[in-house]
């Protein structure tokens, strides 16, 4: 690729020498917007980097590739880099909202820029939902751009775009999520409710030890030393579209060991017990696994029973409304207000880091820290005025 400065008007003008598909010459002036007194040094830079420009497009493979296309190939390159709840994650986003515009609008890859992007985002962002009830949230759209941008970026490695137009892409502002817990007299009236209910151990472990849902549900009786007197959350069963059982944590600090409570101890012990009954009770027709929480004919309960059933209970008892999920956060609550730290809460939660317990429950430890300031403010009172 070849091109000069030339003067017209006396102004700087960059001129590319590029060619038609018969070879003809057929030069390119860009304006530099540079009058020719003392600007020489800028409108060189200006050159090189139009020339470089040009380059990198020339070296662009053509395709006809559709975006939507581009999209599948990218879910499909990702499978086995990837766990299986990760990609159903991306699968299900995909199928539901990005493939079905972007099939419709019938865009070439090497078509996709900033406009049309930003389009998506602004559309989905006030007309996204599934029910029809509104826009997508700041963090679901967030989701939605990482599949975009990767495509894009995918496309990038193998010559076929320039740059990635995601990048420019703007989102609604994530707004701080107060989540609801219960408080400690809340979670004992919870649990007097719900105590000859089938899900009873299941939501009383949740809310003592602040488990995931995909951590109580792969509690196995591997998990259980009853002589050590612990129990340890090292599995995990999580759905998106299809139940994913998996022998290991979310990350390295969700793996971790709790201290056997009595009341919990005695509650497994009461389950073994009935486990061991019903399988004579049922027979072939029991299912065997290790798990610890499940039906009587041995059927593990699942993920989405399990958060549908739990509200179902609230509503029959006329119990305040709050989220499986939020038991964590109970959990969590509760810890604060006894007095101990966001560093105890953040090893008994099992969060990756201290930073993400102080953005969830920072607001709770403040109130602890108005207590402790007052203490102060009442003890240390000479030379005040």
């Amino acid at each position: 690729m070849t091109g000069s400065l030339q003067v017209k008007k006396d102004k700087y003008y960059i001129v590319i020498n590029t060619y038609d598909r018969n070879g003809k010459r057929k030069p390119t002036w860009i304006s530099t917007g540079l009058k020719i007194k003392g600007n020489k040094t800028r409108a060189e830079k200006m050159l090189r980097d139009a020339l470089s420009e040009y380059e990198v497009k020339e070296k662009l493979v053509q395709t006809d590739t559709l975006f939507s296309d581009a999209v599948r190939c990218w879910l499909d390159d990702i499978a086995i880099q990837v766990d299986p709840v990760t990609l159903q994650g991306y699968q299900c986003l995909a199928n539901k909202h990005i493939l079905p515009y972007f099939d419709q609008l019938q865009i070439k890859l090497v078509d996709i820029n900033y406009d049309v992007l930003q389009k998506y985002f602004n559309e989905k962002s006030k007309n996204g939902r599934c029910d029809g009830k509104g826009g997508l949230s700041p963090r679901s759209l967030r989701l939605h751009k990482n599949i975009i941008y990767q495509t894009l970026k995918d496309a990038m490695r193998h010559g076929y775009i320039p740059g990635n137009p995601c990048e420019l892409v703007r989102l609604p502002k994530v707004e701080r999520y107060e989540s609801s817990f219960y408080t400690q007299e809340q979670l004992n009236t919870l649990f007097e409710a719900l105590k000859d209910e089938p899900l009873y151990p299941l939501i009383r472990i949740t809310a003592v030890y602040g488990l995931r849902r995909s951590e109580v549900l792969g509690l196995k009786w591997d998990s259980v030393n009853f002589d050590a007197g612990t129990i340890t959350i090292k599995h995990t069963v999580t759905k998106v579209s299809e139940t994913v059982e998996k022998d290991k944590t979310k990350n390295k600090t969700s793996y971790r060991e709790f201290p056997l409570l009595p009341d919990i101890r005695a509650m497994l012990l009461e389950l073994k017990q009935k486990e061991e009954t019903n399988r004579k009770l049922f027979g072939r027709e029991y299912t065997v696994n290790d798990y610890i929480l499940k039906w009587d004919d041995g059927r593990p309960f699942s993920p989405d029973y399990v958060t549908h059933k739990f509200q179902k209970l609230l509503v029959e008892h006329e119990l305040p409304k709050i989220r499986f999920h939020e038991l964590r956060h109970s959990c969590a609550s509760y810890l604060i207000n006894m007095g101990f730290t966001l560093k105890d809460v953040q090893e008994w939660l099992g969060h990756a880091s201290i930073r993400m317990t102080a953005e969830v429950y920072g607001h709770l430890d403040l109130k602890r820290k108005q207590g402790m300031a007052q203490a102060l403010a009442s003890g240390l009172t000479g030379g005040a005025g």
